[in-house]
């Protein structure tokens, strides 16, 4: 069974930085890729960045490219994202998530950012 354990969520004022960690544990063999989603109140769930774990560029929303950077723990199936000059319009669920070579998705349990001036 996999498990995706988030931390580091809270709030933080406009143009602050802030971070976000996940970390797999269990079957963890066969992750093609890990990354974040989020979900703002009343809002659709929007892809934030993602990063394959074969190699490659990172992928990044347009809303937060040059802002967020996500990495990677080569040890382990642990991503990190760093956030910085954030907005209002972070503020939302952040949910990390980790795709298997078969498609399948495994999701964490959902970490609230909120930004505020």
């Amino acid at each position: 069974q996999v498990q995706l354990v988030q931390s580091g969520g809270g709030s933080v004022q406009t143009g602050g930085s802030h971070s976000l960690s996940c970390v797999a544990s269990g079957q963890t063999v066969g992750f093609s890729r890990m990354g974040w989603f989020r979900q703002a109140p009343g809002k659709e769930r929007e892809f934030v960045s993602s990063i394959r774990w074969s190699g490659g560029p990172t992928d990044y929303a347009d809303s937060v490219k040059g802002r967020f950077t996500l990495s990677r723990d080569n040890a382990e199936y642990a991503v990190y994202l760093q956030m910085q000059n954030l907005k209002a319009e972070d503020t939302a669920i952040y949910y990390c998530t980790a795709l298997t070579s078969t498609g399948y998705e495994y999701e964490g349990q959902g970490t609230q950012v909120t930004v505020s001036s």
